[in-house]
């Protein structure tokens, strides 16, 4: 029996790893989990699934919580409640399954607890990447990828040497909007947006899908997951989603790992590693029904949200902290309709450009650059 903490347990990756969870009641058990201030789903995750610890996002919500479930669980809230949730004692594998940059210190928190991380949470490599990386070296923590891209990456390479490494190729959707041109997407609406061809997905990785950050922020965790140089990390669009991403090695093998679109599938592999179980109502892939497999070469001008990652990535140090914290402000400004689809990456770029690079960025340096990036950001909205 695996116990389970999970961050995030209202989100996409959140539902379905309750998914998971309940496939194998055998096998896992949730033991705590963070849900923000979903608190009728709260009640409901509480009521099946009966975890010992519970954190909400404020004060009041746990009030409520307490008030109806104080007798089966421990409530508690803000971030001091997320690292406890992070940290719980009887947790084998902590699920990092939040959005945004609110993922980095819970993380390092279960690092320090010598806790095992299946990492959904994309922002917390992206930012602090190289803290994070030392700091599971130090405590000999494993670091087990949930994106689709980077679980994939991982399963090419198991049995494989990381010297024999030519480089990955990371393969992406294209996002909404893959078929329109440039000049197409100005006046796009959220809705729009918001319709992923292949994914069920939250609201903003759907829209860094179609700005193709998404991908950008996963070349930027690859490069410190796999400890590969940007130069090693190549980014494919592959409109099916079946090859969800593969290596190539210095003697020109190439390596894929292949699946329908099913989240579950490498989240189920971050929790069941090194082994297997079966995917209960997975959809089996079928590659002669299919027929066909579509690539094509990524316009960079096309997609500047991954030219500029890319950018931010191989100058490094504080500028992937500004990527990011620019981005989630830009993203949550258009879904609040006070932007433009283009103003996006306008807005990162402008960030970007007045940042002045630390080079080995302390926490709390990073901390305080994801802040003042966000106010800069916002002032540009006024």
């Amino acid at each position: 029996m695996k116990y389970i903490s999970l961050l995030g347990a209202s989100g996409s990756i959140g539902t379905q790893t309750l998914d998971v969870i309940r496939s194998h009641p055998n096998e896992f058990r949730l033991a705590a989990m963070s849900i923000g201030k979903n608190i009728e789903l709260a009640g409901k995750i509480i009521e099946e699934f009966t975890p010992h610890l519970v954190s909400v996002a404020n004060k009041e919500d746990c009030e409520r919580l307490r008030h109806e479930f104080g007798s089966k669980v421990k409530l508690v809230y803000g971030e001091e409640g997320l690292i406890e949730v992070a940290t719980y004692s009887k947790t084998d594998i902590v699920v990092n399954a939040v959005v945004g940059s609110v993922g980095l210190l819970p993380t390092l928190q279960a690092i320090e607890a010598g806790k095992t991380i299946a990492l959904a949470n994309k922002e917390t490599l992206v930012t602090a990447g190289h803290i994070v990386m030392e700091a599971a070296q130090k405590r000999g923590v494993t670091i087990l990828p949930v994106d689709s891209e980077h679980s994939a990456i991982f399963q090419c390479l198991q049995g494989e040497k990381e010297k024999n490494i030519e480089k990955i190729i990371l393969t992406a959707s294209g996002g909404s909007f893959r078929d329109r041109k440039r000049e197409e997407l100005q006046n796009v609406t959220v809705e729009e947006a918001l319709r992923h061809p292949n994914w069920a997905m939250g609201a903003k990785i759907t829209i860094d899908s179609a700005t193709m950050m998404n991908k950008g922020l996963e070349v930027i965790e690859a490069h410190w997951l796999f400890h590969l140089s940007y130069e090693q990390i190549d980014v494919l669009l592959h409109k099916e989603s079946i090859i969800h991403s593969m290596v190539q090695f210095h003697d020109s093998s190439v390596i894929a790992q292949l699946g329908t679109p099913d989240m579950r599938v490498p989240i189920q592999y971050a929790l069941t590693y090194p082994d297997r179980f079966e995917l209960l109502g997975a959809k089996k892939l079928n590659l002669a029904e299919i027929g066909t497999l579509h690539f094509q070469k990524v316009d960079f001008e096309r997609y500047r949200c991954l030219k500029l990652a890319y950018e931010a990535g191989k100058a490094g140090g504080s500028l992937p902290t500004v990527l990011n914290a620019a981005n989630e402000e830009a993203v949550a400004a258009f879904l609040n309709g006070q932007i433009s689809f283009l103003t996006i990456e306008e807005l990162i770029e402008q960030a970007l450009e007045r940042h002045h690079v630390v080079k080995q960025p302390t926490f709390d340096e990073i901390r305080e650059i994801d802040e003042e990036t966000r106010r800069y950001v916002k002032s540009l909205l006024i």
